[in-house]
């Protein structure tokens, strides 16, 4: 920087530019709250480079280099230390300030319109406020500073403040060289306050992440934030219902004096009045999760500053909340969290869109204590994103499962696939016998829970059809901005009401009783076994369309306008309505079959993938690809087939009762794995509502020059949409906040997903042989060997490279793989276990299918040729 150059003192947008390495961590967050649309009081900050030149100038360089070089966090309390920084602090402030920085900030702070106003002069060094350290009240700030002289004053304050034996020990407990933290100071109008506080994403207090948190006082907000009053304290949940409010005694009100400067008053006349009615409260709520959605991601907490003029509320600070207290059960408090994907990956192994995840984190499903009297902590996080992903938090499954229910962490892990650790557990010791009732008393309930919800998932499903129906029929063109949110609403309420059908369908889909009974007569093959005899059985909607995909890839080829179509050079997907003709038999099977199953698409639990209805390219490349071999009654012969020989190796065997029972329990988990596919179909309808009632709300946006185009409302958090809806925002900044994503879901995508974290480290399983030599261990989930050529896929949309008789191989398969699954010889999943859905539609399908092996991605090369056995959990590498 020149001398007597331009450049020291920066707007809000050239502060975003500049970066929290030029402008601090507060004025970086301030540029950044002003650049997604949040009210910010006029200002700017002038950079720490002005701070360099001071010291430089007032040859204090030398002084601040020897203090970090002799005071460390041994002596740091000696008072000779505090003798030296002293000394420094008094240089600083009596330090003569650069007259042509002087000058620029003069004249910068007329052409803004502030400088004959009142404002606020707030510390921002380079490191404060980041996620790694909050440097919460370790700088000064000065507020209702007026004048030219007086803001050069509070200027050198800040940068003294640096040199306080609190800011010292803080930077030496955070490993923060004094070179990293530089000063810049944020210089901003005063706003004329009703009142004031602060507000958390999060409750700092009990460490729940559910909560919003508020605290208010009338006058300046400083009463609040220096801890001199006991203030208003309200919470509201993640719906933005008031579920505490509790007025402070707020004996005392900070006022800004007539001269500069603060004073605090005794307020006896407010101590028991309420700060902010409930619509406020509402409102300030819904601004502070957006700021949790813009400045954090949705990720990281934040920790504001507001200030309420009677009309808006303006933000002042915000910044990362660096430290929660632990919130968990008692008997894992002292363990970390792992994360895991393992059960996720089959249904969200994507990167999760801004939408899709403001939904999903706030449905956390059914609360299995609640459920079966088994007291459960309220507001536990059970799920997190991770590098743009979904990972659900094992250590409460594994603790709920084993304390509730007697499970141990290893059963778990073999339930749910996927490559984690396991909790600790320490032995039962007291009132073991008590203990152990009240588990199996839990399993009895859960039993009864199960059975209600399949006796009365008919009427379940019959209800969302009907619902999802109605939702189709909305002209949706002329709904209002309030007809937009109550439609929004209703599908959100429909999903939670639908929750514990969801959950009960999915424990339905259970064959441990099976295996169990099976295993009497054939040890040690019982699971096998089982697998193979649930070959074929069962109407089960994920394997549904891909029979009914292989039907039409035989009408194509026995439909000349079909053939024609499919064999033209330049085959176009989007053109089929067009070129087929209205008599052909292909397209009138074809619109059914989209009737039917046009909810669902690939990667269908994220709500910005478009459905099968709306994009059929997927579809009809299948069709195009499986033409040449499709033969549905040769695959159910073999079914058939393989299902007789299992019988005619089981009857010899077994006694004919146990036969019979056999038959019942085998029937009794195909209706389990049919409640479950069904299940999951349904919701992924649900969503289908959402994503069409999200679309409308797109081209709303659009049309109002807030969204460049439709598709853009996937980036965008539900608390957005709802604000502009409700005429609280108007939308300012949200264009470059999903710029801002999108790029950022661009890189995650580029990242290759961790199998699980510990608290926030992650862990990546080693690819390597786990029996030995070129044996690969895993679990297998449906029966028989097979062998052929390896076909590596990341995406369906790679369907083409597999041929009939490759080994399908994948990190994971959703509903949108399934109709693969009938042209390989086998599957091999990177995770998963017996109950995903790829192990399920493999089952039906009898496709030898091994799941749970570790960087299968990574030892198999494309194209090698390997065996699959399915029976032991075995890979075989030719």
């Amino acid at each position: 920087m020149k001398q007597g150059g331009k450049g020291f003192f920066i707007n809000w947008p050239e502060a975003f530019s500049a970066g929290s390495g030029v402008v601090g961590g507060k004025g970086w967050n301030l540029a950044r709250l002003e650049r997604y649309g949040f009210m910010i009081p006029p200002g700017g900050v002038l950079i720490a480079k002005a701070y360099q030149v001071f010291i430089d100038e007032n040859n204090l360089l030398a002084a601040i280099e020897k203090i970090s070089q002799s005071v460390n966090i041994e002596n740091i309390g000696e008072e000779e230390s505090a003798k030296k920084l002293f000394l420094l602090r008094e240089k600083i402030k009596a330090g003569l300030f650069p007259t042509y920085i002087q000058d620029e900030l003069i004249s910068s702070l007329t052409e803004i319109g502030i400088f004959d106003k009142p404002v606020a002069v707030r510390s921002s060094a380079i490191s404060e406020d980041t996620s790694r350290a909050s440097f919460a009240g370790i700088h000064e700030s000065f507020l209702n500073v007026r004048g030219a002289a007086e803001v050069i004053s509070a200027i050198k304050e800040c940068y003294a403040s640096l040199w306080t034996p609190r800011a010292l020990a803080y930077r030496r407990k955070m490993g923060f060289d004094d070179s990293q933290v530089n000063q810049a100071a944020v210089i901003m109008e005063m706003v004329e306050p009703l009142s004031a506080g602060v507000g958390f994403t999060c409750d700092p207090q009990t460490g729940r992440e559910d909560i919003i948190f508020i605290n208010a006082n009338f006058g300046l907000g400083e009463s609040v934030v220096n801890g001199c009053v006991q203030p208003d304290e309200y919470r509201l949940d993640a719906e933005n219902k008031i579920i505490q409010l509790k007025i402070g005694r707020k004996e005392n009100k900070t006022i800004a004096c007539a001269s500069g400067g603060t004073s605090l008053l005794d307020s006896p006349e407010s101590s028991k009045k309420q700060v902010l009615s409930q619509e406020h409260i509402k409102q300030l709520s819904m601004i502070i999760q957006r700021v949790y959605d813009a400045l954090g991601n949705g990720e990281q907490h934040q920790d504001l500053e507001w200030v309420f003029n009677g009309t808006d509320f303006i933000l002042v600070q915000a910044r990362p909340v660096t430290t929660l207290p632990r919130y968990t059960f008692e008997g894992i408090k002292n363990q970390p969290d792992i994360w895991s994907n393992a059960n996720l990956k089959d249904a969200l192994p994507m990167v999760q869109s801004t939408l899709n995840w403001s939904r999903v984190k706030q449905s956390q499903g059914v609360d299995l204590g609640k459920l079966v009297g088994f007291p459960t902590p309220p507001g536990l996080q059970q799920m997190k994103r991770f590098w743009g992903r979904a990972y659900s938090n094992l250590s409460l499954q594994q603790w709920i499962l084993y304390d509730a229910f007697g499970m141990m962490p290893g059963q778990i892990n073999e339930a749910q696939g996927g490559h984690q650790p396991e909790i600790e557990i320490a032995p039962d010791q007291a009132h073991r016998i008590i203990k152990r009732f009240k588990r199996m008393w839990r399993v009895v309930k859960l039993i009864q829970f199960i059975r209600r919800i399949s006796a009365s998932s008919e009427a379940a499903f019959k209800k969302v059809d009907e619902f999802v129906d109605t939702c189709g029929h909305k002209d949706l063109i002329n709904l209002s901005d309030n007809d937009l949110i109550a439609s929004m609403t209703a599908i959100t309420d429909m999903l939670d009401e639908f929750s514990p059908i969801f959950f009960g369908c999915n424990m339905a889909a259970n064959m441990m009783p099976l295996i169990k009974t099976l295993e009497k007569n054939f040890p040690s093959r019982g699971k096998a076994l089982a697998n193979a005899l649930m070959i074929g059985q069962g109407d089960i909607t994920s394997a549904q369309h891909g029979y009914r995909l292989v039907e039409l890839a035989e009408t194509a080829g026995q439909d000349a306008a079909a053939r024609n179509y499919f064999s033209r050079e330049g085959f176009d997907p989007f053109a089929w309505e067009m070129e087929l003709p209205d008599e052909s038999r292909f397209k009138q099977l074809f619109q059914t079959f989209l009737a039917d199953y046009g909810d669902r698409g690939v990667y269908e639990m994220d709500i910005c993938n478009p459905r099968w209805r709306e994009d059929p390219s997927y579809l009809l490349h299948i069709v195009k690809n499986t033409m040449a071999t499709a033969n549905l009654e040769e695959f159910k012969t073999r079914q058939k087939v393989k299902a007789d020989e299992i019988w005619q190796e089981i009857e010899p065997g077994t006694p004919p009762s146990r036969q019979g029972k056999i038959k019942r329990l085998v029937q009794q988990a195909v209706k389990g794995m049919e409640l479950r596919e069904m299940a999951k179909y349904d919701l992924v309808k649900l969503y289908g509502a959402l994503r069409i009632i999200s679309l409308q709300i797109g081209r709303c946006l659009q049309d109002r020059g807030i969204l460049a185009a439709e598709t853009d409302v996937f980036h965008c958090s539900w608390i957005e949409l709802f604000s502009i809806l409700k005429g609280d925002w108007n939308g300012k900044g949200l264009k470059v906040l999903v710029m801002e994503r999108k790029a950022w879901r661009q890189k995650m995508e580029e990242l290759a997903p961790p199998d699980y974290f510990v608290d926030e480290t992650p862990h990546f399983e080693e690819s390597s042989p786990n029996v030995s030599g070129e044996v690969l261990k895993g679990l297998g989930v449906s029966a028989g060997r097979a062998s052929g050529p390896a076909k590596l896929m990341d995406h369906p949309s790679q369907e083409a490279k597999l041929h009939r008789g490759d080994v399908l191989v994948a990190r994971s398969t959703d509903p949108g793989w399934t109709p693969l699954f009938l042209r390989a010889a086998a599957i091999i999943v990177e995770t998963g276990g017996a109950g995903s859905h790829g192990a399920i539609v493999a089952r039906e399908y009898g496709i030898p299918t091994v799941m749970n092996i570790p960087g299968i991605m990574q030892i198999i090369k494309d194209g090698q040729n390997i065996v699959v056995d399915g029976d032991e959990g075995k890979v075989f590498l030719n």
